[in-house]
């Protein structure tokens, strides 16, 4: 007597005696090397965000540094105030629009005159000056301080720079020659960095690039960024919500921090005592001290990533340093994550994937192994097969064959499928097509509203033509017609969506999106005609008639998409927009013109294309007029 089992018993011992050997191990490893990818994932993402952030720091000095080194070459602001005040104002002005994040840009002169312009965009600013209302920005000019009529002003002017008021304002207690930034760069003679100090006008901690001018080392100009605004420069919220970033300067002091808690009493600290920064703010951070041991580490030093144990838990540290052209030498950028917050999701995606896998190859195996081979080969090439069909790749291929019936009547559905779209795709804009058969579903289902360019075409005189020539000649005629104008727009970026007898109609930025549809539309319609002079020539020398064509083309909203009734529907758009550039195709015959569009048109493609204007003209069953222009060619002589 043989001993036997039934199969299925057979098949489950030898699964879950391949599970027990096999997948163990295999989840094990998985989850390792997850881990490790998880920490690796969170270091490559801290370090390309903390880069990000570093940079944009670095780059708002950098403007900085250039905005001056620029400013101490210009001959105008050599001259005090108030001669050529209208140049500085000028420059001034254009140096805070390049540089958003300075809080103001100055220059001080040798007789102890003074100019500075005031970003007021801030808040604590227009409230420190008490500005008005609309306030863009303030300028304090002293001039003539030693006689008798000296000026001593605070200038509030609005976003056109307009002024809003001017108020006498107290020189005496400011003097731009006792400022650390005149006399560092008085005494460097060269560009210099400076603070954070606590700045004369809105007594407030900043940091300043200050350099002397070339033609007159006296006089100074410079630009201040407000402690407050490196602390928001240093916001590393992006990276994880916990995660903080801070300044330290060459003896490792706390410059500026990204907690706005910390900043605020930072910021108290300079208000209030200066000079004790050292005494108190270095406490304000637990990992200051570690970090200052890590500047002195090569590796580090320069962007490396260090692991540190703060307050019983692991964090990432990446320090970088931040000078600029020389200047703020040695001052570095120190960013600080919990490595908890880098991993945490990650991990937790890895435990969750990883459970999921196990369940799903203790389902599948049985089934998967004995069917598998037998069936993907057949599948992948109807698979492939659909892929060719939705790319509308409707070339001829060898039908499959596979011993499963199932797979074969799927196999000939396919090619029915290949054969209906095909034809499908004869009488329905392609990239409609296109959409309809992607298995995503974004088709056209649904019409909605958005801006297009809109091109109407029509054949002069064409009743005329088809009762002088055969019904096959005008055939013949026009098929070659609208193969020219289709291909026209097609190359153009166009699609058409309909024929109407003699006539086309082509919409640009649907259903395909071109953020230049108007230009390529006027393009398409100056090719459109001279495609149509060349054929109408051809048409001459075969005794065929001419097909003098008329455009109108427009720009503006419509609602685009599918309309008709639930069996049966049309890829088209409707609205205004359509209806004005089928009156201005038709315009072409009072005007004795070729190709009209309007004055959208006109202020979409601005100066690239050569337009000559018609007037105002009533459009029929339209109340508002329209301004017609008639397109002649690109600009710079090309037609």
């Amino acid at each position: 007597m043989h001993w036997s089992k039934p199969l299925r018993l057979h098949l489950g011992v030898l699964v879950v005696a391949s599970l027990l050997c096999t997948s163990i191990p295999i989840i094990w490893m998985a989850f390792r090397s997850g881990s490790d990818a998880a920490v690796q994932a969170g270091a490559r993402q801290m370090r390309e965000m903390s880069q990000l952030l570093i940079e944009g720091y670095r780059n708002t000095l950098q403007r900085g540094v250039e905005a001056v080194a620029f400013a101490s070459a210009l001959p105008q602001l050599t001259s005090p105030p108030p001669q050529n005040i209208r140049a500085k104002q000028e420059f001034f002005l254009e140096v805070l629009r390049n540089v958003p994040d300075a809080t103001s840009v100055y220059a001080g002169y040798p007789d102890g005159s003074y100019l500075q312009f005031i970003n007021t965009g801030r808040q604590d600013v227009r409230r420190t000056l008490a500005a008005p209302e609309g306030t863009a920005l303030a300028i304090r000019t002293i001039a003539r301080r030693d006689s008798p009529d000296p000026i001593s002003t605070l200038q509030f002017l609005d976003g056109e720079s307009s002024l809003l008021e001017t108020r006498d304002v107290d020189y005496a207690s400011f003097d731009p020659r006792e400022r650390p930034w005149y006399q560092a760069a008085v005494q460097d003679r060269a560009p210099v960095s400076v603070g954070p100090y606590v700045t004369g006008t809105l007594n407030v901690p900043t940091l300043t690039i200050a350099a002397p001018m070339k033609d007159d080392i006296e006089v100074i100009v410079g630009i201040n960024i407000h402690l407050q605004t490196v602390s928001r420069l240093l916001d590393a919220r992006s990276i994880s919500p916990r995660a903080r970033a801070y300044i330290i300067d060459a003896g490792g002091d706390l410059v500026a921090h990204s907690d706005p808690d910390i900043m605020n009493r930072i910021i108290d600290i300079w208000s209030r005592r200066a000079g004790s920064l050292h005494a108190t703010a270095n406490g304000f951070d637990t990992s200051l001290a570690k970090v200052d041991g890590l500047r002195q580490d090569p590796a580090f030093a320069t962007g490396g990533l260090a692991r540190i144990d703060l307050d019983g838990e692991t964090h990432l540290v990446q320090i970088a340093p931040v000078s600029v052209d020389g200047l703020f030498k040695a001052s570095a950028a120190a960013i600080i994550v919990p490595m908890e917050d880098l991993v945490a999701e990650a991990n937790r995606l890895l435990v969750r994937n990883l459970l999921v896998a196990s369940a799903f190859l203790i389902a599948g195996v049985a089934a998967s192994v004995t069917l598998a081979r037998i069936v993907s080969r057949s599948l992948n090439r109807l698979a492939d097969e659909a892929r060719r069909i939705g790319d509308l790749d409707f070339g001829e291929k060898p039908p499959t064959h596979s011993w499963i019936t199932e797979i074969n009547t799927l196999g000939t559905a396919l090619a029915a499928s290949r054969h209906a779209i095909s034809q499908f795709a004869l009488y329905v804009p392609r990239e409609v097509v296109r959409r309809i058969v992607n298995p995503e579903g974004r088709a056209v289902a649904k019409a909605r509203r958005q801006d297009v360019t809109v091109l109407f075409t029509d054949i002069r005189d064409f009743t005329t033509i088809s009762e002088q020539h055969s019904p096959e000649d005008v055939v013949d005629t026009l098929s070659a017609y609208f193969e020219i104008l289709n291909t026209t727009a097609e190359r153009n970026g166009g699609t058409v969506v309909q024929y109407l007898g003699d006539s086309i109609f082509v919409m640009w930025n649907a259903p395909v999106e071109d953020v230049d549809h108007a230009e390529h539309g006027c393009r398409c319609a100056l090719a459109m005609k001279a495609a149509i002079d060349d054929l109408n020539e051809e048409n001459r020398a075969n005794g065929r008639p001419e097909l003098v064509t008329r455009f109108g083309l427009h720009t503006g909203p419509a609602v685009v998409g599918s309309f008709g009734a639930l069996s049966r529907q049309q890829y088209t758009a409707m609205g205004d927009t359509i209806n004005v550039a089928s009156r201005l195709e038709g315009l072409n015959k009072q005007y004795d013109t070729s190709i009209l569009v309007s004055a959208a048109i006109r202020d979409a493609v601005g100066e690239r294309f050569e337009l000559r204007s018609l007037g105002l003209v009533q459009l029929k069953g339209r109340a508002e007029k329209v301004d017609l222009w008639e397109l002649i060619g690109e600009s710079g002589g090309r037609n």
